[in-house]
């Protein structure tokens, strides 16, 4: 019996068939790629990379450790019970005059007064008097020159610098600082604020995002199921706060609820209230000036789903006997979840960063993170607190979005 070699498919040149096609798959996924690296470079310099930054920030302090550098390696082998040795107390003396002359004591009293308000003055003081120490002995000099050289608390401040990273910005962001002998206790009551605002920040937060569904929802309704004609005005009216920026549509809520505004002139001449209300510097104007500026955000991925939903379901679930409400229910508003999940997701991760708006129409008690981390970057400069308090917000956001999903998901709405 004779056989014959069946040919492989090739190319002109030779060039098996597969090997080409692998060849032309390879240069299709590399121009893809190309078109996207831009996109990609924006995101990671835009991006990942300050977010990077921020939860760096958060961990590291390496302010001791570069600007008292003889100091932290002395207290290296201190047993932290009683005041440290001579040679520490020498050290210290060293690091000060060295800092005064270098004009840096200013950065080692901030970073010291972060932990221990009231003493920065007291280590500028230090160190333009430690200047002029030529010999021991040291730690009683030291401690005539200042108190704080003879507390306890300052010198495990100080053991703790001989590290770059530290916790203390993540322990006070959420009300916890290091006690005495570098152990993690409580802050004060008068100092615990942290945990209050965070509280606050994600009430606001899903209170803003629930008043958004329910005055959105049905407006969403009603644009799907009009006329083209109608609901395209209707549409370009939901979408006309769009055109005014952030800051312009909260200065205009400060105009309408301020003490003698359109509203409480609109009010009191209805004879609806003998006397202004107060409607601003309060949570009630915080909530109504953010559900306004909201609102578009959770409205328009439900009428994006809405939208294309047949009205045909319902039309049958009533041919079949079902009552308008029922019928409603039970097969309209199911296949609404994902746009009522991604529309409040949207909406509530936006309300977790907001800032101008509790700013001005808010009171003291109303305002967010976005106040603090703004606080600690523009005005103490304390770069530390603001990237811990980021980062916490950070690590918030994303474990309710991944309980949200593990919850009401899209996933989870399309297997129900």
């Amino acid at each position: 019996m004779v056989t014959m070699a069946i040919p492989i498919a090739g190319s002109s040149d030779g060039m098996p068939l597969r090997i080409q096609l692998q060849r032309v798959e390879r240069r299709r996924k590399l121009r893809a790629f190309t078109l996207v690296l831009p996109l990609l470079l924006f995101i990671l310099i835009a991006f990942i990379l300050p977010i990077g930054r921020m939860m760096f920030n958060a961990i590291h302090d390496d302010a001791l450790l570069m600007l008292m550098p003889r100091t932290t390696a002395a207290l290296s082998a201190w047993d932290g019970k009683e005041l440290p040795h001579e040679n520490v107390y020498a050290a210290l003396a060293e690091d000060l005059g060295q800092a005064w002359s270098q004009k840096t004591i200013g950065t080692i009293g901030k970073r010291i007064n972060y932990e221990l308000p009231g003493v920065a003055s007291q280590i500028t003081s230090s160190g333009r008097r430690a200047s002029a120490l030529s010999a021991g002995p040291y730690k009683a000099a030291l401690i005539e020159i200042s108190p704080i050289w003879g507390r306890h608390d300052v010198w495990s401040l100080l053991k703790r610098g001989d590290s770059a990273y530290t916790a203390y910005y993540l322990l006070r962001s959420l009300d916890y600082q290091y006690g005495h002998d570098s152990q993690i206790v409580a802050s004060p009551p008068e100092n615990a604020i942290f945990r209050d605002m965070l509280l606050r920040t994600l009430g606001i937060s899903v209170a803003v995002t629930a008043m958004t569904l329910l005055l959105g929802f049905p407006v969403a309704y009603l644009l799907a199921t009009l006329p083209p004609k109608y609901s395209n005005l209707l549409m370009i009216m939901v979408v006309l706060p769009f055109w005014t920026s952030l800051l312009v549509r909260t200065t205009a809520w400060v105009v309408l609820l301020q003490q003698h505004g359109v509203i409480n002139e609109m009010l009191m001449g209805l004879n609806i209230i003998s006397q202004p209300a107060q409607l601003i510097f309060n949570r009630v104007g915080t909530m109504v000036a953010m559900t306004h500026i909201q609102l578009p955000f959770t409205l328009l991925p439900i009428y994006s789903v809405m939208k294309t939903l047949s009205p045909s379901h319902v039309r049958a679930a009533r041919s079949l006997g079902a009552g308008p409400f029922y019928a409603f229910w039970k097969v309209y508003f199911p296949q609404t979840l994902p746009g009522i999940a991604a529309g409040c997701l949207l909406t509530f991760i936006l309300c977790l960063g907001y800032y101008i708006t509790p700013a001005l129409v808010g009171g003291p008690n109303d305002q967010m993170v976005g106040s603090f981390i703004a606080h600690y970057t523009n005005e103490e400069l304390n770069w530390g607190m603001a990237s811990a308090l980021g980062a916490i917000l950070l690590a918030a956001t994303l474990l309710l979005y991944y309980v949200f999903n593990k919850l009401v998901g899209v996933d989870r709405i399309k297997m129900g």
